[in-house]
């Protein structure tokens, strides 16, 4: 007998779902039975994904959405909401870089990452919250990262978002899980990812040695902790930052 899939028939959102964390995670998330849109601004690398997923009988869609614009973002939630009457979780995934120390950085580069990793998550949970008050059910996720904790050289911009998703987190779990809404976030240490490819192997080392499990994250290792705060074995837990980082900051 097969094993029952932990999100059969979800109707899920995942942003950034084109590449890196957010493209494993939309092939996990498929292989457990939920119906995944990807969001994100990235048309060509959508496009891309959708037919790689295709080739491997895995049925994925995609949306082309700047999350930073509400007024899209919300065109997409009311569209996805009348095909399907139900959104059930949404993965505030997408997220990016624009590195320099504070007397370097730019006003352009500041503006950048507050835009799409805070203003993002904001728009995103705005549009797509009336819909699970609609079903009193729902899964949202937040994407923080141990620098939204603890800080980095050279990440000012960065650090203020992921503390900021921190924040916004266990306010909306305060204000949604009455209403059968759980909101948590995680907050991934270093990943093996396109970003860390910029980063001098010199550096990636010194790293990896400050990790006590020895080696860096894979995007498998996100993936799996947002299947867990999606599926009904974390319907008790809201409000909660889980740290997947190797005991980085143990």
């Amino acid at each position: 007998m097969s094993k029952p899939k932990k999100l059969e028939g979800k109707v899920t959102i995942i942003t950034g779902g084109a590449q890196g964390i957010g493209r494993t995670t939309v092939e996990m998330f498929t292989n457990e039975g939920a119906k995944v849109v990807i969001w994100d601004i990235n048309e060509d690398k959508g496009r891309e994904a959708i037919e790689e997923f295709k080739s491997i009988g895995l049925d994925v869609e995609f949306s082309c959405v700047d999350t930073t614009k509400f007024p899209y973002v919300d065109e997409a939630a009311r569209n996805l909401y009348q095909r399907y009457k139900k959104i059930d979780i949404l993965i505030n995934n997408a997220g990016i870089t624009r590195d320099a120390t504070l007397l370097n950085m730019t006003l352009d580069q500041w503006q950048q990452v507050i835009d799409v990793n805070l203003t993002g998550v904001f728009n995103c949970t705005k549009a797509v919250a009336p819909f699970m008050l609609e079903n009193k059910y729902g899964r949202i996720i937040n994407t923080s990262s141990l620098v939204g904790i603890y800080g980095n050289f050279g990440q000012t911009n960065y650090a203020a978002t992921k503390s900021g998703v921190v924040g916004i987190t266990k306010v909306w779990a305060r204000e949604l899980s009455k209403h059968g809404i759980t909101v948590n976030a995680v907050a991934p240490g270093f990943i093996e990812t396109e970003t860390l490819k910029t980063i001098p192997d010199k550096v990636i080392k010194s790293i990896q040695e400050k990790i006590p499990v020895g080696r860096l994250g894979k995007p498998e290792d996100i993936a799996n902790a947002y299947l867990f705060l999606a599926s009904d074995e974390a319907a008790y837990i809201s409000g909660s930052v889980l740290s997947v980082d190797g005991g980085y900051i143990a």
